[in-house]
């Protein structure tokens, strides 16, 4: 191939940028932070006051219900 030296520099440089990422991520305590962060939001997610939110936030609300009340019926 013409171009393979090419193409070989770009992967060995995207590696090496890849990898410096996620060891600055780990050193950092990015992934403990984000894993707080997703356990809180999980819990929150599950309390009802969230469930109405989102119920009311729902834009198809309406045409769910009514779609659930037909097949609700027709079954």
């Amino acid at each position: 191939m013409k171009f393979l030296d090419w193409y070989i520099k770009i992967a060995v440089f995207s590696a090496a940028i890849g990898g410096s990422m996620e060891l600055f991520m780990i050193k950092t305590g990015f992934y403990d932070k984000v894993t707080v962060l997703e356990s809180e939001k999980r819990a929150w997610e599950a309390t009802p006051e969230a469930q109405a939110i989102r119920e009311a936030l729902n834009p198809w609300r309406e045409q769910d219900k009514q779609h659930h009340e037909a097949t609700k019926t027709s079954s």
